[in-house]
């Protein structure tokens, strides 16, 4: 059995930085999806802290791997492929949710009052009528 040299020490803190703040994300992350209050509010502690938390521990087992003289891809492309797959799945829940029950689609914002409405439209007017070149039709 060979040994292997020991870490340096920013390699050592680069890893323990990363699997910590790996570690907290994923717990503030899964904390989320058991506490928040409703189905559109619980799918952003997996879909973004979670996924985020993951990325990070495999990104430090991947250097630590490395450093031992086995590189390994497979770290990365699970992080790459969580990174690209969460996002998506998250979005597609959404939509289906809302396909389900279009009464969880919140409501438009309110229209400005009129006088701001009228005001904004001359001064969008006046911002238009002094861009034109002279001579040029309406």
């Amino acid at each position: 059995m060979s040994a292997t040299p020991p870490l340096p020490l920013a390699l050592d803190l680069a890893i323990s930085a990363l699997v910590i703040t790996g570690v907290a994300f994923a717990l503030v992350g899964s904390w989320g999806l058991a506490r928040l209050s409703d189905f559109f509010r619980r799918l952003h502690g997996p879909s973004k802290a979670t996924t985020l938390g993951v990325g990070c521990v495999l990104i430090g087992s991947a250097l630590w791997f490395a450093w031992q003289g086995k590189p390994s891809l497979h770290e990365l492309l699970i992080t790459l492929f969580l990174f690209l797959t969460a996002p998506v799945s998250a979005h597609l829940l959404v939509k289906a949710a809302l396909k389900l029950d279009p009464r969880a689609r919140p409501p438009l914002p309110s229209a400005p009052p009129s006088s701001s409405t009228a005001s904004a439209a001359s001064a969008a007017s006046a911002v238009s009528a002094s861009h034109r070149e002279p001579g040029s039709a309406l």
